[in-house]
Formats: structure tokens, C-alpha cells, sequence
């Protein structure tokens, strides 16, 4: 029997990281193949992806520009995938998140009357600014969508209170959770040595030694990249990841800075010369969950990393003033400290000399899923497409 199509677009790492999964789920399908599409929205960081999972897309549009905008982005992706979906006609198209490529491939989708599914549906804030432009990428694909993958309930409420048809609506959990037992099960069989992935990653030597090296000393997992901090708020948080290592003298400070030259900037210039701050490349996924699962907690700005770092029971304490994610609030695994040098300061002092706080929030659930999300999808797109 011949399969139908079902075709995976992808433009950044973290839509590849939690389409992965899908994917190698498809793969398994009597009924359905899956085709990788790569938008090529971040070129560097969507290769490193892809690699992880030994994945390669079977079709690359390469969109990605010097200097690029959103409007110029998004009229290529509506061009170009436009193009591939004449081409292929697929069964049905998928995307994950909200980025230019999700909102350009749910449009195209629309326009050519194949459907869409949007894996990772219903997060909100409710509020065009933060984040932007991503809180109406998603606001915008979900009334497009035939198949509305909320990953929590609180996600799927959202969808109802915006008359979203309710057969539209599947909780599924969030698929980041199974890459993320994925890779850890893959680190698990194939263990590699700490000093090769330490120098990989472009840790400073004497950092590795003595914060990665075996029982080493606590260190925090540090990343930043949201538009809505570029300026004032890049150089609070570097205050506030000053003010750490200036408070606690045995604390290392681990930052992988994204390459967008509002962040690199001011974190260059501000903690460039702390040799308890180590500022390193961005590292590929599977480095970052080995990483991950080394630190004391993490301070971060990325909604993947308020879903990732509770399955390996570690805090984040999140850089912004407001979530699409509140379930990891609701839930203890994650606390709102915004980039307010202080309160970052008060927030991780709790986790430093607090041990049993520290101990309560590591041993939390996780809300956002147990790993059976990608069968899931699998499972409802074979139900509607037979």
C-alpha cells in the first residue's frame, strides 16, 4: 500500500528537536511517511539539530539571509513552500512552535487547501509584545490548524475560549519531552568522556576541571536570547550573573551565547572577563542536555528549557516577566524572576542555601508530558487521514 505524505517543516532548532520525534513516530506508520522540510530560517543551529537525531531534510529551501527581515523571511517561506507543496501534495503538512516559518507554512497550507497541523498549539501570553513576534505567529496558525496539538490542558482551554471547534483540539503533551528521553537514552548507551565534550563545547579548561570534572563544584546553566530583552534588559541580566559570582565565590556560571549580536554584545563586554563565567558557542542539543543534567539549576529566557529541565529535575528560574508556559509555574518546577538584577539575585540564593526548597522543586513532576507525545499525533493524524 502506498503511503501518504506527510510533510515536516522545520526552520530552527528547536522545531527540529521536537519534530525529531514525530518523525522517527511516522516512521512506524503502516499508513503514513513522514518528509522533512527544512525552511533554513537559522542555518547554523538548525544543521546541529538535525544531526543530533541523525536526521537529514529531503528537501532544504536554504531561505535563511544576511541582514534579513521578518516580512522579506516570511514572504520567501510562503513562496517556497508554496512551491513544494504543489510539488509533493502531501497528505497533510505539520510545523512546531511559533517562529516566521510555522506562520508562513500554516498560511501557504491554508492557500493550498492542505492540512494543517500545529504540534505545540495553544500556548499563550496574550500579548503581542512578549513574546514578539512569536505570541501572533502562533495566535495566527491556530485557527488554520485541522489538527490543534495542545500540549497541556491549560493549552487546550485557551483554544476553546477562542472557539477553536472543539474536534480540532488533541492534548498530546509536549514532544520535547521525547527528545529529550531520547537523547538521554542515547548518551546512556554510548557514554563519551567528559573532556571530549567539555572541549567540544569550547569550555575553558580550568572551568571543566573544576566544575564538570566528577563531583565538581555547583555551577548554573545560563541562556538568553528573547527580542523583548535586547538593550536594558541584556545588561540586567549580565548584572545579575555578575552579582552571582560576585556573592558566591565557589559558583560557576556557564553561558552559551546566542549569535545574535544584541545578545553576544553586551554579554561580551559586561562578563567577558569573569573566569568564573564561562561564555561559550551555542552547543548542539545533545551536549546541552548532558550539560543540563550536570548543573545545579538553569537560568533562562527559552520556553523549550521551562519544558526540558524538570524531566531531569532541575529549577529554572525564567528571565521574563511572562509566560506561554504557566504549567511549570503552577506546577514549582519553574519561577518568574524577569530581568531584574535583585530579584534574579534573592530567587537564586533560595536555591543556593536553601536545600530542601531546592530538593522540593527538583523532585517536582514534570507538567508538560511523559515522553508518549509523538505516538500520540501519530496515532490521531492515521485515525483522520484513512
Amino acid at each position: 500500500m502506498l503511503k501518504k505524505k506527510i510533510m515536516l517543516v522545520a526552520g530552527t532548532r528547536p522545531e527540529v528537536i521536537k519534530l525529531a520525534p514525530v518523525c522517527f513516530a511516522l516512521r512506524e506508520s503502516a499508513t503514513l511517511e513522514p518528509m522533512l522540510l527544512s525552511s533554513g530560517q537559522h542555518r547554523q543551529m538548525l544543521d546541529q539539530a538535525f544531526a543530533v537525531f541523525g536526521l537529514k531534510p529531503d528537501l532544504d529551501l536554504n531561505l535563511m539571509q544576511p541582514g534579513q527581515t521578518l516580512p522579506d523571511l516570511t514572504a520567501r517561506v510562503i513562496t517556497h513552500v508554496g512551491a513544494a507543496l504543489r510539488e509533493i501534495k502531501p497528505a497533510a503538512i505539520l510545523a512546531q512552535g511559533d517562529t516566521t516559518t510555522v506562520l508562513g507554512a500554516a498560511l501557504t497550507a491554508f492557500y493550498e487547501r492542505v492540512p494543517f497541523g500545529h504540534v505545540e498549539a495553544g500556548l499563550r501570553t496574550y500579548n503581542f509584545d512578549a513574546p514578539w513576534p512569536e505570541e501572533m505567529n502562533r495566535r495566527l496558525a491556530d485557527p488554520i490548524a485541522q489538527w490543534c496539538f495542545a500540549p497541556t490542558e491549560w493549552s487546550a482551554g485557551n483554544l476553546r475560549a477562542e472557539r477553536i471547534p472543539a474536534k480540532r483540539i488533541h492534548v498530546t503533551g509536549n514532544t520535547v519531552v521525547d527528545a529529550l528521553l531520547w537523547v538521554r537514552e542515547k548518551l546512556g548507551r554510548a557514554p563519551r568522556p567528559p573532556a571530549e565534550i567539555t572541549a567540544r563545547c569550547g569550555i575553558p579548561e580550568d572551568f571543566a576541571r573544576r566544575y564538570l570534572a566528577g563531583a565538581g563544584a555547583r555551577f548554573v546553566l545560563i541562556t538568553g536570547h528573547r527580542r523583548e530583552s535586547f538593550g536594558k534588559g541584556f545588561e540586567d541580566i549580565c548584572q545579575s550573573i555578575a552579582d552571582l559570582a560576585r556573592k558566591y565565590p565557589d559558583l560557576g556560571l556557564l553561558y552559551p551565547v546566542h549569535l545574535n549580536p544584541n545578545v553576544q554584545e553586551p554579554v561580551r563586554r559586561l562578563l567577558g572577563n569573569n573566569p568564573r563565567v564561562a561564555l561559550i558557542p551555542p552547543v548542539d542539543y545533545e551536549d546541552f542536555i548532558w550539560l543540563m543534567d550536570r548543573c545545579h539549576f538553569v537560568l533562562s529566557d527559552s520556553g523549550g528549557v521551562q519544558e526540558e529541565a524538570p524531566s531531569l529535575g532541575k529549577p529554572v528560574l525564567v528571565m521574563r516577566e511572562t509566560t506561554e508556559r504557566p504549567e511549570g509555574v503552577e506546577a514549582g518546577t519553574c519561577r518568574l524572576v524577569g530581568t531584574n538584577p535583585a530579584r534574579i539575585l534573592a530567587e537564586a540564593a533560595v536555591l543556593l542555601e536553601n536545600p530542601s526548597e531546592y530538593a522540593q522543586r527538583a523532585r517536582l513532576q514534570n507538567p508538560y508530558g511523559d515522553g508518549t507525545a509523538s505516538r500520540r499525533i501519530r496515532e490521531i493524524l492515521e485515525q483522520s487521514l484513512a
